[in-house]
């Protein structure tokens, strides 16, 4: 049985300009959730862990790294995660333009 993929689904999914449009929108979102992570498993920290260095509950980390719903930290919640595991925010700009 040959049943489609997720990599087929959303490469047709992307093909229709709306759905492209959310989509791109929401990687800026993603990729820094998937650093964030990389950057507590490298210390071999859990979510608990960070989680108390930082002052909050283990949910609200779940809900920074994972979020079920998006949400977007505010750069103060990003720079006490990123304290918490030795390492300072630096916020870059790229130009859109061609």
């Amino acid at each position: 049985m040959n049943r489609p993929t997720f990599k087929k689904f959303k490469e047709k999914a992307l093909m229709d300009p709306e759905v492209k449009k959310e989509y791109d929108a929401l990687v800026p979102i993603y990729e820094l959730r998937k650093k964030l992570i990389k950057m507590r498993t490298s210390k071999g920290l859990t979510q608990a862990e960070i989680a108390k260095r930082m002052g909050t509950k283990k949910s609200n980390i779940s809900r920074l790294e994972c979020g079920e719903k998006v949400s977007y930290p505010t750069l103060t919640t990003i720079s006490k995660y990123a304290g918490a595991l030795g390492y300072k925010v630096n916020v870059e700009f790229e130009s859109i333009s061609n």
